[in-house]
């Protein structure tokens, strides 16, 4: 067969335009060195271990915990006004977040909602790292006057009160004090809510408010057991580390466009993305100070410094009484780093399903991805403590690129459709 001439495959081209098909040029391959594919093999979900424990939560991956953890997850009784669920804010459809600034649970809160999806392989929770473990993060909205606003009796109540919650419960942890007796357990009481409370609290007996803590804590371990079942699923780019990790040379799957894998190449190199979103869920788990700037009107978040003195005292910590962990097994606690180098420093979140989190930031200060990457970009001086990024200098198409980069790691959840959704009999 002859060749067509460049003439012919152009109006051959032009006549398939007006048929509607549009053509659409192969990404070229990318030259990666051995260091750079080891560096996208690394990012590649494929990579992701298994599970990390909870630590202190010996029923974090009892199927029975996961169930009752489901139902209270979905149970708007869990909150002073039955309007406010953990759902409130964490939304399947949206990625488990609620794509707000900050989020809003019976009030505004001051923080932006992270996503859950693989939040299970983090050791420290919330944008400055004040809880150490999933278990206990979940039992801090509970009892936070913005989000749930209820307080730790009615916690356990509701779990005392409703047979079928009480059955799960029993079978997992034993039996449940006695709510009935209302001279011991009054109808409302928290050591950490409003002073009405915090007085009906100091009137109970200790041996009441340990074992009513336990309950609450319980709760916790029961809610961390169902969200350990959110994980993210493949995304375009881990289709093209696949490929690569097949052909150590090209891929040949065209997953990514060109901007896509230019895209990449920066975040792996020049951007220096990856110095901190690094690893299959695109985050090092840890805290860091980049200079973004307060939400208007407030003041600037003291960050890590203070978020780890509060994980510090925590009674529910890994080394609190309420955990089912040996002490040596709280190393991420016992060494933490913190102290006036941490101030202002955030955690890093995760990249993956960005298109479902935005805006982004721990107040959600910045609503676009260009922005977030103009703001690396220009790196300017931190108003508290010092900001660890430097400037990137990047041109104008290679800001592109990134964001079409970031784009390919929007993905759908590994999770089964059951768990994205309250159970039949919580409906």
């Amino acid at each position: 067969m002859n060749r067509l001439s460049k003439a012919a495959i152009a109006v051959l081209l032009v006549t398939l335009g007006y048929l509607g098909w549009q053509y659409v040029p192969a990404p070229l391959p990318a030259n990666w060195s051995d260091t750079e594919l080891a560096t996208i093999q690394s990012l590649w979900l494929g990579s992701l271990p298994p599970l990390p424990p909870d630590v202190g939560n010996a029923v974090a991956d009892d199927p029975r915990a996961a169930e009752l953890g489901h139902a209270l997850f979905f149970d708007t009784r869990l909150s002073a006004n039955n309007a406010v669920s953990c759902a409130t804010c964490h939304q399947p459809g949206l990625g488990f977040t609620d794509q707000l600034k900050v989020g809003a649970g019976i009030s505004m809160v001051d923080r932006n909602t992270m996503a859950l999806p693989g939040a299970a392989y983090s050791p420290w929770y919330f944008w400055d790292g004040r809880k150490d473990s999933m278990w206990s993060q979940a039992l801090e909205p509970l009892e936070n006057p913005k989000e749930h606003g209820t307080d730790r009796l009615q916690v356990a109540r509701l779990v005392f009160n409703d047979p079928d919650y009480r059955q799960r419960y029993t079978e997992l942890f034993g039996e449940l004090p006695d709510l009935s007796d209302d001279t011991r357990f009054p109808a409302h009481a928290s050591p950490i809510t409003n002073p009405e409370q915090q007085q009906a609290w100091a009137a109970m007996r200790e041996e009441d408010q340990i074992a009513i803590s336990a309950v609450f804590a319980n709760t916790g371990k029961a809610l961390s057991a169902y969200q350990r079942k959110l994980m993210p699923g493949p995304a375009p780019f881990d289709s093209y580390a696949a490929a690569l990790k097949d052909n150590a040379v090209t891929a040949d799957d065209h997953a990514l466009n060109r901007d896509q894998i230019a895209g990449l190449k920066l975040f792996i190199g020049k951007a220096q993305c990856v110095n901190c979103h690094n690893g299959p869920l695109f985050t090092n788990n840890s805290f860091h100070n980049t200079a973004v700037l307060s939400a208007p009107g407030a003041l600037p978040a003291a960050g890590r410094s203070e978020g780890l003195r509060k994980a510090m005292q925590d009674p529910f910590n890994c080394l609190g009484q309420f955990s089912d962990a040996d002490p040596a097994e709280c190393q991420e606690l016992r060494f933490a780093r913190g102290g006036d180098e941490m101030i202002g420093a955030q955690r890093t979140g995760s990249l993956r399903n960005l298109a479902q989190s935005a805006p982004y930031m721990h107040a959600g200060q910045i609503t676009s991805l260009a922005d977030v990457i103009e703001h690396y970009n220009a790196a300017e001086i931190a108003v508290i403590g010092h900001n660890e990024a430097k400037p990137l200098r990047l041109r104008a198409v290679e800001k592109k690129q990134l964001i079409a980069f970031l784009d390919a790691l929007n993905g759908p959840l590994a999770t089964a459709s059951r768990w994205l959704q309250a159970p039949e009999s919580k409906q």
